[in-house]
C-alpha cells in the first residue's frame, strides 16, 4: 500500500492531519535551529572532517546550500535571542521572517521587534523593517542589460555567501553590528552551468577593472584578435594561477637547490612545500574516525605534524596540509582550548596593535608632509613681497625682515602682504601704509616712492 496515497482520506480529516503535521514541523524546526547552534557552538563539524558548519550541512546532512544558509544564520541568532525558539515552535515566526530579522535585532530592541514581527508575511517585515530602519532612495539609473534567462526561484529570504560556513545577509540588508560592511545578493548564480563543459559568468565591475580588461584585450591584438572576453579571461587566469602557486608553495619549472638551512624553525624551506603540495593534492589531510577526509582546498595551511614547540622538523616527511579550521583544532587538542584561545587573543592584539601603530605612522608622516608644504608656501608668500619691496627702495635686510611677517598670511593676496610688510617697516605711516611726501624717510639710505594721498606706487607683478 502506497503510505502517500491520501485518496481515501475525507475532506475534514485530511484538513486536520495538515494543520497536525504543520504544527509538528514548526516544533521540528525549532530543535532543529536549536541543534545547529549547539553544533555549531562546540564546533562538532571538525572532528567530522568538514572546515564550517556548512559543509557539514550539505555534505553530512544533506541539506541543499539555501537550506543550510538560512537554517544556519537562523540557529545563530536564536541562539543569541532565545526567545526566536519558542516563535518558531509556535508559528509565530517562519525562517524567513528570522533570516530578514537579523541584521536589525540588538539586546534593546529584540523583544518589541520579534512581537512587531510576529504572525507576519515576508511583504509585512519587509514593510516593517522600511519603517523602522529607513534606509536612503536609491540612485536613479538606468542600465542595458540583455534578458535574463528564467531560472528557478530562491526561496523567501534567501541567503548567499562568498565562503563556506559564513552565511550572509538577506537581499539588500546592511548589517548594523558589522560596520563598513555591506552585503548583497543577486537572485543570479554566480556561475550557472548551461551545457556540458559549458558555463554562464556574470558579474559587474569597476572602471579600473574594466579599463584593465581594455587593455589587455589591445596587448592581446595579435593572439585574440577577436578580443573575445572567454579567452582573454582564460590567459588572465593562467597567469594569476601561476603567480598565486609560486607564491602559495613555490612552484616553478626549474626549481633551485635547497638552500641551507635557517635558523628559523617555522620556516619552510620552498622545495619542501612543492613537494608537500603535489603529495597532499593540494587538499587538506585531516581524515574523521570514520577514514573520510576533509575537502577543504582553501584556506590551506602547511603544518608540522610535530610541533614546532615540541621541536618539529620542516621536513617532506613531518609536514602535511590542513586547512585552517583543522590546523586550529589540532592544535586545541595538543595544547588546549584555553591556551589557544588566548594565544590567538594575544595575536588579535598584537595585530590591532601593529595596525594602530602604522596608522599612527601615516597620520605623523601626513601631518609632516602637510606642515613642510605649509612652510613652503609660507616662504613663496614671503619671497613675492621681497621684489616689491626692494623695488620701493627698502635694503635687503630690511626687506627679509618685513617680508617674514607675511608669512603668517600665506593666502592673502599680495597687495594685502605689502601692506604688512610696510606696516612694520612705516610703523608712523597713515592708515595706508603711507608717510608725508615732506618726511624724512623711515629705514634705509633711499625713500620709498610715494605718489602723495593715493598710497605707494608698488611695481607691476605677475
Amino acid at each position: 500500500m502506497n503510505s502517500y496515497s491520501l485518496s481515501h482520506l475525507s475532506d475534514p480529516v485530511l484538513l486536520r492531519d495538515l494543520a497536525a503535521l504543520v504544527t509538528r514541523d514548526r516544533a521540528t524546526t525549532a530543535a532543529l535551529l536549536a541543534h545547529i547552534a549547539e553544533v555549531d557552538d562546540r564546533r562538532l563539524y571538525l572532528p567530522a572532517t568538514h572546515p564550517s558548519m556548512f559543509s557539514y550541512c550539505v555534505h553530512e546532512l544533506r541539506l541543499c546550500e539555501q537550506a543550510a544558509f538560512k537554517r544556519i544564520r537562523a540557529a545563530r541568532t536564536a541562539r543569541q535571542f532565545p526567545a526566536i525558539f519558542t516563535a518558531v515552535a509556535s508559528g509565530r515566526l517562519h525562517l524567513s521572517a528570522v533570516v530578514l530579522l537579523t541584521p536589525y535585532l540588538t539586546p534593546e530592541n529584540a523583544y518589541d521587534l520579534l512581537a512587531a514581527a510576529a504572525h507576519q508575511t515576508k511583504a509585512g517585515i519587509e514593510q516593517l523593517l522600511a519603517e523602522r530602519f529607513p534606509r536612503p532612495d536609491l540612485s536613479d539609473r538606468v542600465d542595458a542589460i540583455s534578458p535574463p534567462q528564467p531560472i528557478a526561484q530562491l526561496s523567501p529570504g534567501t541567503v548567499e555567501t562568498n565562503e563556506p560556513g559564513e552565511p550572509q545577509l538577506a537581499p539588500g540588508q546592511v548589517d548594523p553590528r558589522t560596520p563598513g560592511r555591506h552585503e548583497t545578493t543577486t537572485s543570479f548564480p554566480k556561475v550557472a552551468p548551461l551545457a556540458p563543459e559549458r558555463y554562464a559568468l556574470q558579474l559587474t565591475v569597476g572602471q579600473a577593472t574594466h579599463d584593465k580588461l581594455r587593455h589587455a584585450q589591445a596587448l592581446l591584438g595579435h593572439q585574440v584578435p577577436s578580443g573575445d572576453l572567454a579567452q582573454v579571461l582564460d590567459r588572465a587566469l593562467d597567469a594569476l594561477i601561476g603567480e598565486l602557486e609560486k607564491r602559495k608553495f613555490a612552484a616553478t619549472p626549474r626549481p633551485r637547490q635547497p638552500r641551507r638551512p635557517t635558523i628559523n624553525r617555522r620556516h619552510i624551506p620552498a622545495h619542501v612545500k612543492r613537494a608537500v603540495w603535489e603529495r597532499d593534492g593540494g587538499r587538506c589531510t585531516f581524515v574523521s574516525e570514520t577514514g573520510h577526509r576533509c575537502p577543504a582546498r582553501t584556506r590551506l595551511e602547511f603544518d608540522h605534524i610535530d610541533e614546532v614547540a615540541r621541536g618539529g622538523q620542516a621536513s617532506v616527511g613531518r609536514i602535511r596540509l590542513r586547512c585552517r579550521a583543522h590546523n586550529q583544532y589540532a592544535a586545541e587538542r595538543t595544547f588546549g582550548t584555553e591556551f589557544m584561545r588566548i594565544r590567538r587573543e594575544q595575536a588579535r592584539q598584537r595585530a590591532a596593535a601593529a595596525r594602530l601603530k602604522g596608522e599612527a605612522e601615516v597620520d605623523a608622516r601626513r601631518k609632516a608632509a602637510d606642515e613642510a608644504q605649509r612652510r613652503a608656501q609660507a616662504r613663496m608668500a614671503a619671497e613675492e613681497v621681497l621684489p616689491a619691496l626692494r623695488a620701493l627702495g627698502f635694503s635687503a635686510g630690511e626687506s627679509r625682515r618685513a617680508a617674514a611677517l607675511c608669512e603668517a598670511i600665506p593666502r592673502a593676496s599680495l597687495e594685502d602682504r605689502v601692506k604688512k610688510a610696510l606696516s612694520y617697516l612705516c610703523p608712523k605711516s597713515r592708515p595706508h601704509g603711507l608717510v608725508p611726501s615732506d618726511s624724512p624717510p623711515a629705514y634705509g639710505t633711499r625713500s620709498p616712492i610715494l605718489n602723495g594721498t593715493t598710497g605707494v606706487s608698488l611695481p607691476a607683478t605677475k
